[in-house]
């Protein structure tokens, strides 16, 4: 606190200074400096700034970092453009919005985009009928608001770590010509893994206020979808393993589980047990990181949470999936059937303590879950059991900021351009005496303890006007993992 108000009094000193010069200087050079100085001083005395500022204090490197990370297995090229403009261009009609676990049409496209639009939540969802897919994806791709990137959670989260110079990056996943093209040239893709076609999926974007017919988006977020069949068979698994014992890494990162949804239930469950073997391969001493995404059936979620997370160390999820695991493994809150606005920090946490407790390691249970990253629009949550991560204050806020720099497409957060959204104020739980703690902008990550897990939060500085959505949760996953240390078991 002490710094701040020592900048504070430095920067009035200089207006001070300058109001001296002022017959010295030309009059629009002395109301240019006097306006930055002004802005400079207001920023630092506003709750963003002085968050901004505590960030960089305790955004520190870990003691003991990462070198070489093998990142696998879904990755494409994302079309991404906006979602009511796609429509139209499709002459898909507004309607009532409705869930649909699986996409075969465009009114079933329409009703869905509808349904999450209302909400603002992000979701994604696979498109069953392959010639009616293509032919929205070329009229995607030729609208002339489209644009193309580095697609898939294993390639996003490659793409955030490569842009980290003293990282080598391995990506394992379909790699088309135009994805690799993409990539940065730090990031190295085995011959084994490219493909002569990519795998293109469609963004459909949306806006905070933004209109489709009665729908009114309450913040801004997106819609995926896709018809790929080749993450959707986790392809590129195998290869992913193999490619290991040659590329050495000390951290892996696996994620593209979500997208067998679209496989039968029969053939689900086999590749399920196939990618169950395949990561027990994974010598124990890599710590594995798994990134989740959205997600439709309770079992497949299920089966997951009780064959793959005890497989890994950290797990990575938003408030969407987090709601989904407790429904589908009928844990604490599972009547909950929606989040109302900014999702209660106390129940988030409870679920999150529980997934820990039921599902993590224990002196008793052969589990090596130990962390669970949590992100929501307006917060974020790092909860390790404790002796197995260090610096995840540094972690939790270094994803923060990540958001914030994302979402507003800037190298450092502009505060002019953000806004504060968490709640100041809160309870730790809605199960057990919880604790009521209070945000201190100064102090923005606040730690507290229960039964031997700990939690950090810190609210995040929440874009005004996103210029792109897509791959947030990848990139605040990517930098939390960048800054978090694994202590050698």
């Amino acid at each position: 606190m002490w710094h701040r108000s020592v900048c504070v009094g430095l920067l009035a000193l200089a207006l001070g200074y300058l109001c001296l010069l002022g017959p010295e200087l030309s009059p629009p050079a002395l109301r240019h400096l006097s306006a930055s100085l002004l802005g400079t001083l207001r920023r630092a005395g506003s709750l963003e700034g002085r968050m901004v500022s505590a960030w960089q204090a305790a955004i520190v490197r870990p003691a003991r970092g990462w070198a070489r990370v093998a990142v696998g297995v879904n990755a494409c090229v994302d079309v991404v453009l906006s979602g009511v403009k796609l429509l139209e261009a499709l002459g898909v009609e507004p309607g009532n919005g409705k869930n649909h676990a699986v996409l075969s049409s465009r009114r079933d496209l329409g009703e869905a985009f509808a349904h999450f639009m209302d909400k603002g939540a992000a979701a994604e969802r696979f498109f069953s009928d392959a010639e009616s897919f293509h032919h929205i994806a070329r009229t995607a791709s030729e609208h002339p608001g489209a644009q193309l990137y580095v697609g898939g959670n294993a390639a996003l989260i490659g793409q955030k770590l490569a842009t980290n110079p003293d990282l080598k990056i391995l990506l394992c996943g379909p790699v088309g010509p135009k994805l690799h093209e993409l990539l940065d040239d730090n990031v190295v893709v085995p011959p084994e893994s490219m493909q002569e076609r990519d795998e293109f999926h469609l963004i459909l974007e949306y806006q905070a206020g933004e209109e489709w017919g009665r729908v009114r988006a309450p913040n801004a977020n997106r819609f995926i979808f896709s018809h790929d069949l080749s993450n959707g068979a986790l392809n590129m698994l195998e290869v992913f393993v193999s490619s290991l014992d040659e590329f050495q890494p000390d951290l892996v990162v696996l994620s593209g589980l979500h997208m067998m949804e679209g496989q039968s239930k029969e053939m689900r469950q086999r590749r399920l047990m196939e990618a169950v073997a395949s990561i027990s391969d994974i010598p124990t001493d890599i710590p594995i990181h798994l990134e989740l995404a959205s997600m439709t059936d309770q079992d497949f979620m299920s089966n997951i949470m009780h064959q793959v997370f005890p497989l890994v160390n950290s797990i990575g999820l938003n408030e969407q999936e987090l709601l989904f695991l407790t429904q589908a493994a009928s844990g604490p809150h599972a009547s909950l059937t929606s989040w109302s606005g900014i999702p209660d920090v106390g129940i988030v946490s409870d679920i999150l303590f529980w997934i820990l407790k039921e599902h993590g390691k224990t002196t008793e249970r052969a589990s090596d879950l130990t962390r669970i990253h949590f992100h929501t629009l307006a917060y974020h949550i790092l909860v390790t059991v404790d002796g197995y991560w260090g610096n995840q204050a540094a972690a939790v806020a270094a994803g923060a900021r990540a958001a914030g720099t994302q979402a507003c497409a800037t190298e450092t957060i502009d505060t002019t351009k953000v806004f504060l959204k968490a709640p100041m104020e809160f309870v730790t739980s809605q199960i057990e005496a919880p604790s009521k703690i209070s945000i201190n902008p100064d102090e923005p990550v606040v730690h507290w303890h229960r039964e031997g897990i700990s939690f950090h939060f810190t609210p995040v500085l929440v874009c005004k006007d996103p210029v792109r959505t897509v791959g947030l949760g990848d990139a605040i996953s990517a930098e939390g993992l960048l800054y978090s240390e694994a202590y050698p078991q």
